[in-house]
């Protein structure tokens, strides 16, 4: 089957029925940082790329760029060459003469006995030099050395992140959750000397041994090759060691007793290239050479910080909480970099949302007043099946809440908006990528008005395009859907995939490219790799992935809205479509879907779910069959493993499920299709 019939989710009809427009409240736009609507003309593609200037004056420079971007290397472009500056001193040094007695990070252990740190500005600074002054002085890192981190939510890992940006070492952190074969795959493509982990953690009320999994990632990284020489552990409670595996001579060493060394030292922040490395971000494969997705030092903190400030609306007053990990794009951009760099007060949570009880994270909120709430579908998905009334319990009170990382469905949205936020708050549904550094397409949330399940307009200076197969692009409100592509370049894109250019060229630019030779930006679209629909106002609906896609008997139908029209159904907690083989169709929608509590599994349920799907979607959509169970396997960060699903369906090897937050019930819903 060619690309043209299967992989692309390109030109496909869409069923989805726009959603009213909901404005923004008064007083949010009484108080928001942007509230221009000429910013839109100020971005506009004639004045690129000088419009982003805007975001580089948020920032203090050593030295002032020539060139706002250098197409010489394209696609590769680079952003506000001949500038310097360092990023570590945008985010903690230059505050402190108006903050530095503000709070810069809240940290809430998961144990509720433990009293919140409240870490300011000043104590910040001080804990990053004396980390710095560790890597420099004892580890004998320099800039442009790549360092791994394997550090879960505290507040060591914004420290050892900012440490190394004031350094110019280039970062790698690999969330928490991963193995230590994922971490030790990271660490070898990366040529990563030196790793820093921590002794243990919380997770749903267990310290977990996260030490152990570091040794077997430098296992890992040395047979293929890499060596690592020094393994520094942070400890949960310094002098208390809260694992089992044994510290090994001459190779580990706790961060907390080399620190007693670099008491009150300070380092001078290293004056960067604008065009340097921050970090490098792996996207999770399953298969092949991990990707590393290389971010650059100026264009990337620009960004970010203007996205904060912008799309957030983050004031130094404000509380913000991003409830995603750190150890995901997500969590470099909108938790450490972004609001750092504005001088946020940014909250870090180390555990499980809902732990110990669904009221959780709405007691944190009421506790710490926090006004600014940014987190992702599957999240939301995840307070509302545990607890769909927990919410109005709490009094807190959101001024502005965030969406990102995967499409909404509008009635997941509608909750969101009507009961977390208590119809009171201004709502951005952002999209963006791992490798995008920000977003790319949000309202604006004191200009542009709310709409459930939509991303909205490309963001000031973000310019989309949706793109059939053939390179031709699908109309505003043509109800058909493509490829969502970017027309110009921007300041947060990454600069390539690490050690691996044509990697980089051939995924995100190859295919709509009009002269593989041009310097010309305009003939560089940026391709996502998202099915996506336009909607006659310019607002954007991601479909999901292009190959989210199942083709039922020649109809093309995103799983998206198969998902979004079962979510329909009240009963309905999660929803996950994949794609079961079928001897006379090819393929055919199966429905997997959990409840929300209180509810039971039934025959007549199965059928009024299945018969929601017809009535959204088409009678086409109608899924071969309804399973509900009693929960989804899930990865560690709570996204729903449709892989595991199709291999039941399609009685297939399901493969290694150790890395769940819930492998057992892989085992049941296994029994419950099949047996």
């Amino acid at each position: 089957m060619s690309e043209k019939e299967n992989g692309s989710g390109a030109h496909y009809a869409v069923h989805w029925q726009d959603e009213d427009n909901i404005n923004p409240p008064a007083e949010f736009i009484g108080q928001a940082n942007m509230t221009d609507p000429g910013v839109f003309d100020r971005f506009s593609l004639d004045k690129f790329p000088e419009c982003f200037k805007e975001f580089a004056d948020l920032l203090d420079w050593d030295q002032y760029w020539h060139t706002t971007l250098d197409t010489s290397d394209a696609p590769c472009w680079n952003w506000f060459v001949g500038g310097k500056l360092n990023a570590s001193y945008n985010c903690v040094d230059r505050h402190l003469a108006k903050y530095k007695n503000k709070t810069a990070i809240h940290f809430v252990p998961e144990p509720e006995d433990e009293p919140v740190v409240h870490m300011t500005y000043q104590e910040l600074y001080q804990r990053v030099n004396e980390t710095a002054a560790v890597l420099r002085d004892f580890c004998g890192l320099k800039a442009g050395d790549r360092v791994t981190l394997h550090l879960p939510m505290t507040p060591e890992l914004p420290i050892t992140m900012l440490a190394c940006a004031r350094l110019g070492i280039i970062h790698s952190q690999v969330f928490a959750g991963f193995s230590g074969q994922a971490c030790g795959e990271r660490i070898w493509d990366s040529e990563s000397r030196v790793l820093i982990t921590i002794d243990g953690y919380y997770r749903n009320g267990k310290l977990l041994d996260h030490k152990s999994i570091g040794d077997v990632a430098v296992e890992v990284a040395l047979k293929e090759g890499q060596e690592v020489d020094k393994v520094l552990v942070w400890q949960r409670y310094p002098g208390k060691y809260a694992s089992a595996s044994p510290m090994v001579e001459g190779r580990d060493y706790f961060v907390n007793d080399l620190l007693k060394q670099y008491v009150r030292v300070r380092v001078d922040p290293v004056p960067m290239p604008a065009e340097g490395i921050l970090f490098l971000m792996y996207t999770s494969g399953s298969t092949g050479r991990p990707k590393g997705v290389q971010h650059s030092i100026g264009g990337y903190l620009a960004y970010v910080a203007w996205m904060s400030k912008v799309i957030q609306d983050i004031h130094p007053e404000d509380v913000y909480w991003c409830m995603a990990d750190i150890g995901w794009i997500t969590g470099h951009s909108f938790i450490v970099y972004g609001p750092l760099a504005i001088a946020a007060s940014s909250v870090i949570y180390e555990g499980l949302p809902t732990y110990p009880d669904a009221g959780r994270v709405w007691r944190i909120a009421e506790e710490l007043d926090v006004n600014i709430f940014h987190t992702s579908p599957t999240l939301i998905r995840g307070l509302r099946k545990a607890g769909p009334d927990e919410p109005a319990k709490y009094n807190y009170k959101f001024k502005h809440m965030t969406t990102v990382g995967e499409p909404i469905e509008p009635e997941v949205w509608k909750w969101y908006y009507k009961v977390v936020g208590k119809g009171k708050a201004a709502i951005v549904d952002t999209w963006w990528q791992t490798e995008t550094g920000g977003f790319l397409c949000s309202t604006i949330p004191a200009l542009s008005p709310m709409k459930a399940g939509s991303a909205g307009p490309g963001v000031p200076g973000i310019h989309p395009i949706i793109l059939d197969n053939d390179g031709n692009e699908i109309p505003a409100g043509a109800g058909k859907a493509g490829n969502i592509c970017i027309k110009n370049p921007w300041p947060g894109l990454m600069q390539t995939i690490w050690k691996d250019r044509d990697r980089y060229v051939a995924t995100y630019f190859e295919r709509y490219c009009k002269d593989p030779n041009s310097k010309d930006w305009r003939d560089w679209p940026y391709m996502a790799g998202d099915a996506a629909v336009m909607a006659a106002d310019g607002y954007v609906r991601i479909l999901g992935r292009i190959d989210d896609v199942i083709n039922v008997a020649g109809h093309r139908l995103g799983t998206k809205e198969i998902e979004s029209a079962a979510l329909t159904v009240e009963e309905v907690a999660e929803a996950a479509v994949i794609a079961a083989k079928d001897e006379i169709k090819g393929v055919v929608p199966d429905l997997y879907v959990s409840l929300k509590p209180g509810y039971e599994a039934s025959q007549e349920l199965a059928a009024k779910i299945s018969g929601a799907v017809s009535t959204v979607v088409g009678k086409i959509a109608r899924p071969r069959q309804v399973f509900i169970v009693p929960d989804m396997p899930k990865t560690r960060s709570g996204k729903i493993m449709r892989r595991i699903l199709a291999s039941i369906s399609n009685r297939a090897d399901v493969g290694d499920v150790t890395s769940l937050s819930n492998p057992e019930i892989v085992e049941q819903i296994r029994k419950q299709v099949q047996d």
